[in-house]
């Protein structure tokens, strides 16, 4: 398909597209102006220790799912074979080692960071060697994490690119100053759930399309169904 079929945002993607940013924002605003306001550090970085578990599950699900991987490893399976799935072994041990071994240490010992234990274990330091090697890792990280989507967006719909990097890393800055880890809890969960509704729909239509829907209605004994796309 040539340059004159690529497709550009309608007035609904746009308006989509900015709820989404919008939903993000208000949920920041909210626990800006809700409970403790922010105003501890306890609140601010450790969610007041008062979220239950199904929320910080799907949180963590959502910073594991970022845009490189949604975007990436589709790419990498297609181009070069499954064998990629041999990383999920080696997830097993990176998850349960630190979950069994690591994380009880820490927990007793009142700690919110691997950082601070290598203050104690180690000297200042070593902390702020440790600390400063993790920004690097993740401004970098962030970087792709927001310019991912931003290109896919560009490329497929004309979407401009510069302003997809500004406006979705201008909220995501604006509600975690705000919200603090609360807000970046929930958002993540809101992000969680449309994800799973994104890739959900991107595998009916796939299946529809590809003659899953009128394979499944011949199985069926020929009934007609709503999926059925009359032939022209």
């Amino acid at each position: 398909m040539g340059a004159a079929a690529q497709m550009h945002f309608t007035i609904i993607d746009y308006v989509i597209f900015a709820l989404m940013l919008v939903a993000s924002m208000c949920i920041g605003l909210y626990y800006a102006l809700a409970g403790g306001r922010q105003r501890t550090t306890q609140e601010f970085l450790l969610a007041d220790r008062s979220m239950s578990c199904l929320p910080l599950s799907l949180s963590l699900f959502a910073t594991f799912q970022s845009a490189v991987a949604i975007v990436g490893v589709p790419t990498e399976v297609y181009k070069h074979g499954t064998q990629y799935w041999f990383i999920g072994c080696a997830y097993i041990l990176g998850l349960l080692i630190p979950a069994h071994v690591f994380i009880p240490v820490f927990y007793r010992l009142h700690l919110t960071s691997a950082y601070q234990y290598l203050e104690l274990r180690f000297n200042r330091q070593v902390r702020v060697c440790g600390t400063l090697t993790f920004i690097f890792q993740m401004v970098i990280y962030m970087g792709v994490c927001v310019y991912t989507p931003a290109l896919a967006l560009n490329a497929v719909t004309g979407f401009d690119l510069w302003s997809a990097v500004l406006a979705t890393g201008l909220v995501s800055t604006l509600y975690t100053t705000l919200g603090g880890l609360k807000a970046v809890i929930w958002t993540d969960v809101f992000q969680t759930l449309v994800m799973f509704a994104g890739q959900l729909v991107v595998i009916v239509v796939g299946v529809h399309q590809t003659g899953g829907g009128r394979g499944l209605e011949e199985s069926l004994g020929g009934k007609p169904h709503l999926w059925h796309r009359p032939e022209p």
